[in-house]
Parts: structure tokens; sequence; C-alpha cells
């Protein structure tokens, strides 16, 4: 079996950390997957959204795999395209659904931040538990964090290193839904559809906007955002969501 597993259903591409034995712990293999795969899916106008999550019901991922760092596997574990796990740093256009249905710590908390949207089941925890073993949260877990929750509570995360479990991560509004372990896939799989029912070219400018925003100026952010809509209200599907409104029939859209 491969360290990530893929499977496409319709416009949605699901990718699975396939390691529990290792509680998906991230590896050079699994980075390498993947990478490989989020490039791919990145120019594939088929697939609208990705859901990402870890096989088993224990962990969503432990983080990053310290024995395969040890026996010399950093380099590709931390230098593929998108950095750590080849998504922490990556710049990806598509909407991100992370299904969390386990323990979402360290690394793997970080690659969960990497996502737009998370479903969670209901015995997840969420953490940066570093400082416990004399190190920092070194794939934007510091600085993502106090970017989706209030201050307070991402320095708590951080300087106790204790989780938080999926109902609190909910009412802090850092999970979007929290359902039984084994609806998971079924929730994050019908929130997926719901989004991809929409514009393309509308959801990737949404997101664009809305993640690069929080690190503008005003003025800045008002020039992104007429950048935005100059390019989708100009488009093909600007034209075919009226319409399609109008003649009471789903949209056609094209992308463009």
């Amino acid at each position: 079996m491969a360290a990530v597993e893929r499977e496409r259903r319709g416009q949605i591409e699901i990718l699975t950390i396939n390691r529990p034995e290792a509680r998906n712990a991230i590896n050079g293999e699994v980075t390498g997957l993947l990478s490989a795969a989020l490039d791919e899916l990145a120019d594939d106008s088929s697939c609208a959204v990705v859901v990402l999550t870890g096989a088993g019901d224990k962990a969503f991922s432990a983080g990053m795999d310290l024995k395969a760092f040890a026996s010399g596997e950093g380099g590709a574990i931390l230098g593929a395209s998108g950095g750590f796990a080849g998504i922490a740093e990556r710049d990806f256009p598509k909407p991100l659904i992370a299904a969390v249905n386990g323990s979402c710590l360290a690394g793997g908390c970080e690659i969960m931040l990497s996502c737009d949207l998370v479903v969670a089941a209901e015995h997840a925890v969420f953490g940066i538990p570093e400082a416990k073993r004399g190190l920092v949260a070194g794939a934007g877990g510091l600085f993502r964090l106090p970017q989706r929750l209030p201050l307070a509570i991402a320095m708590e995360l951080a300087l106790t290193g204790d989780p938080i479990d999926a109902p609190r991560a909910a009412a802090l509004g850092l999970v979007n839904r929290v359902v039984p372990a084994d609806r998971l896939i079924d929730e994050a799989l019908a929130l997926a559809a719901t989004v991809a029912a929409n514009a393309p070219l509308a959801l990737q400018w949404s997101k664009r906007v809305m993640r690069r925003a929080a690190g503008l100026t005003e003025p800045e952010a008002w020039k992104l955002n007429a950048e935005a809509v100059g390019i989708v209200f100009s488009s093909a599907d600007a034209m075919e969501g009226p319409v399609a409104f109008a003649e009471k029939r789903p949209p056609v859209w094209q992308g463009k």
C-alpha cells in the first residue's frame, strides 16, 4: 500500500496519509507523495476541492517521524515542494479540507492549519506540544494559530504544550464541524461537494483574498480585492451564474 492513498470522487480528491502503524507520522516518502499530488492537483481542472485525512481512527498525523529524521530523511521531509509534508509552505489555489480522524498534534496540527476548512471526529485533539520536548513548532504553527484563534488561546497552546479537544476547538472557531467518527469522511465530502458546486474562479480568488488580506494594510487589501473583482466579474462564469439562476437550472462552470 502506498504511504499516501489517492481517491477521486467526482470533483473531489481524497488524499489519505497511510501510515497508521506510525500514527501517520510524516517521513520522506509521505512528503514526496503529498507534494507530487498537490503539484498535480493545483493544475488539474477536473479537481475542485481536496480532502486530506489520515488512515485509521487514532491519528490524523503525529507530525514529523523523528526516527526517519534521525536516519537522514530530514532533507526529504522538509525540502520538498511545499515545505514540510509537501504542504506547510504551499500556496495551494484550491480549497483544502482537513478531515481530522484522531490526534492532530505537532506537525500534524500544522498540516491541519495549512488547510482552509476542518471537519473533526468527536475524539480528535489538537495541539503543538513541541515546548514539552525542548522544541518549537517550526512548520507554521506559531504564526498560523494566532491567525485562527484569539492570541491568549494560541499562546496557551504553545506555552503549555497541552492539547484541546474537538468540542473546544469548534467553540473557538478552529474547527468547522465536529461529527461522529464513523461519519467523518461522509461529512467532509458533503462539505467538499457544497464547495465544489460553486464557480472555480470565484473559489480560488475568494481563498486568495481572504488568505492574504490579514497581512495587508487596508489600501493594499482593497487593491487585491479590486484585482479579484476585475478578473472574476469579467469571466465567463460570472455571466453563466446569473443566467443559470434566471433559467432555474444548475450553472455549467468553465473555470474561466
